[in-house]
């Protein structure tokens, strides 16, 4: 056996792109890469019973740590089996790298053993799709992928044929330092422009998505600063805490009366890190909004600015330049709805109401979990359960946000644990 393979190259070279964990599934035509994994220092193979799970996990552990998630399965079957992982973590903006074994070369094309066209399978949804054909190739290809699932914040795809993988290869990929731009970015000119609508406007009202889910303690200074109420879309629920004065919860769907009121009287939204996802229903106003996504700016209509940067630049140079406002503009009927919902909420949760009910459930829930906990939760009624009476504290939340998945909360929760072991799950 060769001192070192084509597959012993990839892993380190992951390993040197901070990856540390890699959930699959074994078989043939991906064992080279399984053994190399087992030779690597500081490298875990999570196995899991089924291809959806390793994929779902991937895309969790990358939404919760913006690190590439790693999946590996076999040809055929084990590729397809990842799909539906996958697109949520296309959906949901997560950087994930799913590596496919495939037949030996010389079985490529002639409809072999479990073997399928997987470049046309992955084509539709990946940001990166490439077979890797030759051990001279595996360098740059590797490196591509991981670079465009980071930047482009989507899935990449490689596929290694059983030969290749075992082919050997004295090489090295260099580590991601000095390969990967640095995003965070602002516009100082619309950053002064945002200031001035701010000052002139007298009911302004902060909407965070999950992309500023970052920036709590800069979100609270904001707020407190220039006197405006926190909400959030669904899935960015908690990144305030729901119990905080300028906190007014969720808006959408699953939202609270004093947010939609809210939003409603106001006479500016000031709107980081959200997609404007219809289930938000993010209303036809004067806004601010500010993105690290082009595309989502915009997105739904036309608005007063549009400020391409990260959140977290965007906040603190925000908090350099505007002034503190000293009236208040949350009115005491806003504030008076605030308190008449969390004690509607409270008597929802009467315990001595029969049958067993979801509201009493998470009232008992907050009672007992943790305030850094991570909080990963399925699809179904339970969600809308959660969205709308459990109250957050500083806790986080992991869904599957767009793709809506069934049988997210599981894998998600494992790779919580793993990313992060010393919280509760």
């Amino acid at each position: 056996m060769p001192d070192r393979t084509v597959s012993d190259v990839i892993v380190a070279g992951l390993s040197s792109w901070g990856v540390e964990y890699i959930f699959g599934l074994p078989g043939t035509t991906c064992l080279g890469l399984v053994d190399a994994i087992r030779r690597q220092e500081g490298m875990t193979f999570v196995k899991v019973r089924h291809e959806e799970a390793a994929a779902l996990m991937a895309s969790a552990y990358a939404k919760l740590t913006g690190k590439v998630g790693v999946c590996l399965t076999i040809a055929g079957p084990g590729a397809t089996n990842l799909i539906t992982g996958l697109y949520d973590a296309k959906m949901d903006r997560a950087p994930v790298l799913a590596i496919t074994g495939q037949v030996k070369l010389q079985y490529v094309g002639p409809g072999s053993f479990q073997e399928i066209d997987q470049d046309a399978l992955f084509n539709s949804f990946c940001v990166f799709n490439k077979t890797i054909n030759s051990k001279e190739q595996t360098i740059e290809l590797v490196t591509l992928a991981l670079r465009h699932a980071l930047v482009e914040r989507g899935v990449s795809h490689l596929a290694i044929p059983n030969d290749i993988q075992k082919e050997p290869l004295e090489a090295d990929i260099e580590p991601m330092e000095g390969r990967v731009p640095d995003f965070r970015i602002s516009n100082t000119r619309l950053v002064e422009r945002a200031v001035g609508l701010i000052e002139e406007a007298e009911r302004p009202v902060i909407i965070a998505g999950w992309g500023a889910k970052d920036q709590r303690d800069n979100l609270i200074k904001l707020s407190e600063r220039i006197k405006a109420p926190i909400i959030t879309t669904f899935r960015a629920k908690g990144i305030v805490p729901e119990d905080s004065p300028l906190s007014l919860g969720v808006l959408g769907d699953v939202g609270t009366p004093m947010a939609r009121r809210c939003v409603g009287d106001s006479d500016l939204l000031l709107v980081f890190g959200s997609s404007f996802s219809e289930k938000t229903n993010i209303p036809r106003k004067r806004t601010v909004q500010v993105d690290i996504d082009p595309m989502n700016l915009a997105k739904g209509f036309p608005i007063e600015l549009a400020i391409l940067g990260d959140c977290g630049v965007v906040i603190e140079q925000l908090l350099d330049r505007v002034g503190e406002r000293e009236t208040q503009t949350v009115s005491e009927d806003v504030r008076t709805e605030k308190r008449e919902w969390h004690d509607q909420l409270e008597k929802e949760a009467d315990s001595w109401r029969a049958p067993l009910r979801a509201p009493f459930i998470f009232k008992v829930l907050r009672e007992v979990i943790d305030p850094d906990a991570i909080i990963a939760i399925d699809v179904g009624d339970n969600g809308f359960w959660f969205g709308r009476n459990f109250l957050m504290n500083g806790q986080t939340l992991l869904m599957s946000g767009y793709l809506a998945t069934m049988g997210f909360g599981l894998p998600a929760a494992i790779a919580a644990k793993l990313a992060s072991p010393d919280r509760q799950v």
